[in-house]
């Protein structure tokens, strides 16, 4: 449903996210434990009534680079327009950061292994690196390695202002996608595209606000008081991360 809203309002471009799909699929929080074949359903049934072209993120491309030549077939066949692959070291590591990353040569060989998959030479394959946990010189050198190694785009997180943009696009010659998460800073789109950006990603704020609006519906039709609950905290309420962390303890010997 709401890839036809948004094809009918305009929009250019969809997005099916890693954490999205995790919480249709699993109600569970974005610890990457939603499966290739569960993504890859629900990618299909989005592509089956989507009129307009939609990038999956395919998260670390569920394992190794052999792992991610299978996710290019199936996400292919699923009728995906593109794909991200990011260098985070997933899944996270309970205990560290979840933006811990792998070595760039990595990295490089799941964007080669990409591309040997792919069939269809219009299905994009995108690298996606985290600009916000690294200096600007190795977001250059990673970004410039992967470009080398032939990837479509590049995807940033983590891209502080226009002048932390301009830095890195400077030694780029691909387009560039950023997951901005409404960065009220980066709020020009001309600027933007002077600077080689196609793709703005804002966050899922449509998926929150339809928990949050099915909560306040719920809770009115029992005739339960208002709650201050926004939909942030509802995601994290309903997805029980705190058991996953108790799991971890016990059977992962995770010290929090």
């Amino acid at each position: 449903m709401s890839a036809r809203i948004a094809a009918d309002l305009g929009f250019e471009v969809g997005i099916l996210g890693g954490s999205v799909a995790s919480l249709q699929v699993l109600a569970a929080p974005d610890f990457a434990l939603i499966s290739l074949s569960e993504f890859v359903e629900q990618a299909t049934r989005i592509g089956r009534v989507a009129r307009l072209p939609v990038i999956a993120d395919a998260d670390h491309g569920y394992g190794n680079a052999l792992n991610v030549m299978r996710t290019v077939v199936e996400l292919e066949r699923a009728g995906i327009a593109a794909l991200t692959l990011e260098d985070t070291l997933l899944p996270a590591q309970f205990g560290r950061k979840s933006t811990d990353l792998i070595g760039v040569e990595e990295g490089v060989g799941k964007i080669r292994a990409a591309l040997e998959a792919r069939v269809d030479p219009d299905l994009a394959i995108i690298a996606r690196t985290h600009a916000g946990v690294l200096d600007v010189d190795e977001v250059i050198r990673r970004t410039l390695a992967y470009q080398a190694a032939g990837a479509d785009a590049i995807c940033m997180v983590g891209i502080r202002d226009f002048s932390h943009l301009e830095q890195i696009a400077q030694h780029l010659s691909v387009p560039l996608m950023l997951v901005s998460y409404g960065n009220p800073l980066l709020r020009d789109d001309a600027r933007l595209a002077s600077l080689g950006v196609r793709i703005v990603v804002d966050g899922h704020a449509a998926y929150f606000a339809a928990i949050k609006a099915t909560y306040d519906c719920l809770r009115e039709q029992r005739g339960i008081a208002a709650s201050d609950l926004n939909a942030t905290e509802l995601t994290h309420k309903y997805t029980q991360p705190e058991d996953y962390f108790v799991w971890a303890r016990e059977y992962m010997d995770v010290q929090e």
